[in-house]
């Protein structure tokens, strides 16, 4: 089987609003003919507590897996949802984001735009003063444009990430790089 290794971090965050207490919640999305031999398909960083003036905050979370396929339909993808806690210990979404892993080996510096539902005027002005605002209930919006379309969101802000990508017995399997 052919296999990717996928070495590397998450390694901040930039452009958000409210920059202070921001972590992020990541998992792999595959296709059918993949499967995770090792490592873990999700995780979350640490709530960086970065000063105010600060338009950047650093996590610095490992991501470590070692994935095997039979094809290359359904190329892996990280699902990146950003959050921020507040000084009352509620938690506000941030942003949403896809990135597709990289199909060639090496080491890539990976920048994520991540997007927000946008609500009305009202939840607007609840979600700056009190917090809360719109999510998804279902993560299929977060990488299914089909479904997307029909949502009314704002950008927000982006997420970095530098992966190691391996790739071992493609060239076996007819798939050249």
């Amino acid at each position: 089987m052919a296999e990717v290794h996928i070495i590397g971090q998450v390694s901040g965050g930039s452009g958000f609003t409210k920059v202070s207490s921001l972590f992020c919640k990541w998992s792999l999305q595959l296709g059918g003919g993949w499967r995770v031999v090792e490592g873990l398909s999700e995780g979350q960083t640490q709530a960086d507590q970065s000063e105010a003036s600060e338009d950047r905050v650093t996590w610095c979370h490992p991501v470590d897996l070692h994935l095997s396929s039979r094809g290359i339909q359904g190329w892996p993808r990280l699902l990146l949802q950003v959050y921020r806690q507040d000084d009352f210990g509620r938690i506000d979404l941030c942003g949403y984001g896809v990135v597709h892993i990289p199909t060639r080996p090496g080491h890539h510096a990976i920048t994520c735009s991540t997007w927000r539902p946008s609500g009305n005027l009202t939840e607007e002005f609840r979600r700056v003063f009190l917090g809360g605002g719109p999510q998804l209930l279902s993560t299929e919006f977060i990488h299914s444009a089909m479904e997307r379309y029909r949502l009314h969101t704002i950008p927000s802000g982006s997420v970095h990430l530098e992966l190691g990508v391996i790739l071992r017995n493609f060239e076996k399997h007819g798939v050249m790089y």
